[in-house]
């Protein structure tokens, strides 16, 4: 029985790259074998063992036979006749399915993957791949986690993959699942790309793939459409945060569906969002805390498009609102937002414009910190709303009304001030 550790560990070492998991494969081994060395089996139809000191995951090889269409419909058999080379082959991509012996330190590479790490490629192994409708989803993913490049015949696979239905057989969660890991990666543009250059974009997010027909002014937007600009924000954004990442990707999807004899000047885009947002967060049940954000920035990412002095009082509603919903760093993460809109072009961003920028952001902080420390109770005017409540004169819908109205009329007063 022999044990070699596998997959993305080995890959991220010779990339230089920390990884958090370590996987091993077994060969020569069977189940009975590993639990007699005190391993605890966990799965069923594709048992793992954790290692039992440091909980390390080992899978037996295996062979995999499909039996359906769906990423799950797979038979596996584990025996130790089984070859490294075979289980090597119903791997995904050749950097996945590299070997590591840690008694030699040798690295058993079959698929040529030690140079397609080299060349910065991500390729697939076999025509297996094609049995997993996952695999285009993880295409788009490692191409952005790996910063890779896509060889053309896996593109090509995957094109084919999409053609053929293959995201349909994909659960709505599952699909979330995928698409979460990536956007926690500053390179989160490079999954929508890929996931647009192979038809998947269209079918998990039609809403972002319909920026791309829309027409932008090009005095104002030189690349010329918003999915351009899209792709540029998320670039200048350059975020790890993955609440960041969606709300740059959906901040502009509203302009889908501006009247056309209005284009290219997208009035009332922001407001048009929140329905779009709404459903496509329904249909692939993202969690509210994105959906959430995502609305919130779509609303008011364009206050820094306009004069700091004209735009007080919609700040005063955007801090109220966000002391009500947000968490805390969701004003950074706004601000990152809205800076990723600007900057967000086909041209640098005019000096006027970015002192606006600033200024207006650094108004944002100052409002949400006095925000921060209003004590409502110690207010007149909230304190005898409050009584009225108890003595059950007004209802806590009109109890809160006024407390927003309060609020911002405090926010308003200091950002005019200020």
């Amino acid at each position: 029985m022999r044990f070699y550790q596998v997959g993305g560990a080995v890959r991220d070492m010779l990339l230089h790259k920390a990884s958090q998991d370590k996987d091993f494969v077994v060969v020569g081994g069977t189940e009975q074998e590993m639990l007699n060395l005190g391993f605890k089996k966990v799965g069923k139809s594709f048992p793992v063992f954790l290692h039992p000191e440091t909980g390390e995951e080992y899978a037996l090889a295996r062979r995999e036979i499909k039996t359906g269409a769906g990423h799950r419909d797979f038979k596996f058999e584990f025996t130790p006749d089984i070859s490294l080379e075979e289980d090597s082959v119903r791997r995904d991509f050749t950097c996945n399915a590299l070997y590591l012996d840690e008694e030699s330190g040798q690295i058993i590479d079959f698929h040529h993957g030690l140079e397609d790490i080299s060349n910065r490629v991500l390729r697939h192994i076999s025509e297996h791949f094609a049995e997993d409708p996952l695999r285009v989803l993880r295409m788009c993913r490692f191409a952005a986690k790996l910063n890779f490049s896509v060889a053309p015949a896996t593109m090509d696979l995957c094109r084919q993959m999409v053609a053929g239905g293959a995201i349909k057989h994909l659960s709505r969660q599952r699909i979330w699942r995928e698409m979460e890991k990536a956007l926690a990666d500053p390179n989160f543009y490079k999954f929508v790309l890929a996931a647009r250059d192979c038809g998947a974009l269209q079918q998990i997010l039609p809403e972002v793939e319909a920026l791309w027909s829309v027409p932008e002014r090009t005095d104002y937007h030189p690349e010329g459409n918003s999915g351009e600009h899209t792709i540029l924000s998320l670039k200048a954004a350059s975020s790890n945060d993955s609440l960041v990442n969606m709300a740059v990707l959906l901040h502009d999807v509203g302009k889908t569906v501006t009247p056309k004899d209005k284009w290219p000047c997208h009035a009332n885009h922001d407001v048009f969002a929140d329905d779009i947002i709404v459903r496509l967060s329904s249909r692939l049940q993202i969690p509210r805390r994105y959906a959430g954000f995502s609305r919130f920035c779509a609303k008011h990412h364009m206050v820094a498009h306009w004069a700091l002095e004209t735009v007080q009082k919609e700040m005063a509603v955007l801090v109220r609102e966000l002391m009500e919903t947000g968490r805390d760093g969701d004003m950074e993460r706004f601000i990152c937002v809205m800076s990723a809109d600007m900057h967000g072009r086909a041209r640098p961003m005019r000096p006027e414009a970015e002192k606006n920028l600033q200024a207006v952001s650094e108004s944002l902080r100052r409002l949400y910190q006095k925000a921060s420390s209003v004590r409502l109770s110690e207010v007149p005017e909230f304190a005898a709303a409050l009584s009225e409540f108890k003595a059950k004169k007004i209802s806590v819908a009109e109890l809160h009304r006024r407390q927003n109205e309060i609020m911002e009329r405090l926010l308003f007063a200091e950002a005019k001030t200020g």
